[in-house]
């Protein structure tokens, strides 16, 4: 068995989750482990999606996550979920923020967004909804969202060993360092 583990981050362009892959590395990195990370923008600057897929362990040798090897997917927009949820391996986790950016089709009416994504997460994995933007806005910066999810992710893959504080400080300007550590916190109480 590998001591392996393997984290998608998926989401829209503008969501922070470079940044949020960024963070979650250098923990990892800080925190003694061997980390590969992948990162796609696609058309990231006009809304299109953005992954991430971060692995760490004791040695880690490629930075792609297969179909079925993700232990968790850390979805920053929820329909991004869905078009990734074949990376998730049996019994993995889903943490979802519910969030919805409509895509250009959407936008232009020719489709509409699904309301039954919350749903069919729940039907087919072990499936987490967090409200991070709503978080985002009591905290009174919506930029905040993506460390929210951080937050909760690590709390989901019981991520301890990792000084977060240190790693927000050294990723965030000086200015956002509090809000960014109350969104961590905020993100960690929602599991």
């Amino acid at each position: 068995m590998s001591d392996i583990k393997n984290i998608l981050l998926v989401g829209v362009g503008g969501q922070g989750i470079i940044l949020a892959s960024k963070l979650l590395s250098e923990g990892l990195i800080s925190a003694g482990y061997d980390v590969k990370m992948s990162e796609v923008h696609g058309m990231a600057q006009r809304g299109g999606s953005v992954t991430t897929q971060v692995r760490f362990g004791k040695k880690v040798y490629s930075p792609i996550i297969g179909k079925g090897q993700a232990d968790i997917i850390v979805s920053f927009e929820k329909m991004e979920s869905l078009r990734w949820l074949d990376h998730l391996k049996v019994g993995g986790k889903v943490v979802v923020n519910d969030y919805e950016i409509p895509s250009a089709p959407i936008l232009v009416g020719t489709a509409k967004y699904p309301t039954t994504v919350v749903d069919i997460l729940k039907e087919k994995a072990n499936t987490t909804v967090l409200k991070a933007a709503d978080i985002a806005k009591e905290l009174g910066n919506m930029k905040t969202m993506n460390v929210v999810m951080v937050g909760a992710m690590a709390r989901a893959m019981g991520i301890d060993e990792v000084n977060w504080e240190a790693v927000i400080r050294n990723n965030v300007k000086e200015q956002l360092v509090d809000i960014n550590l109350e969104a961590f916190r905020r993100g960690m109480e929602q599991l």
